[in-house]
């Protein structure tokens, strides 16, 4: 009963985080960092110049919004399995030295 009342308070804690910033600071911009850096390097200098061009520019705001997302959901999952398999590992060596004895 312990573990569900924890794990229903860290649900809790994530949809926090989530959703505060929406309210906290509602009619805000949440424009990504590149917009942000893009803003300030124009103030500075009008005429800067890029040093190169992109390789391939996604189609639209939305394909580069999911290639963002895909890349985050591989990277975490990737690091899931990885933790995942260390605890799998740590218990199956647990098991063993409990069943030496």
């Amino acid at each position: 009963m312990k573990q569900v009342v924890k794990n229903i308070i860290l649900v809790v804690l994530i949809i926090a985080l989530a959703v505060l910033p929406f309210i906290i600071k509602s009619g805000a911009e949440f424009a990504g960092a590149d917009d942000q850096a893009e803003k300030a390097i124009s103030t500075i200098n009008s005429n800067y110049q890029p040093w190169f061009k992109s390789v391939w520019e996604p189609p639209s705001s939305e394909v580069e919004s999911f290639l963002f997302a895909l890349q985050a959901a591989l990277g975490s999952g990737i690091v899931s399995f990885y933790l995942g398999y260390k605890k799998g590992q740590k218990s199956r060596n647990e098991v063993r030295q409990h069943d030496s004895y």
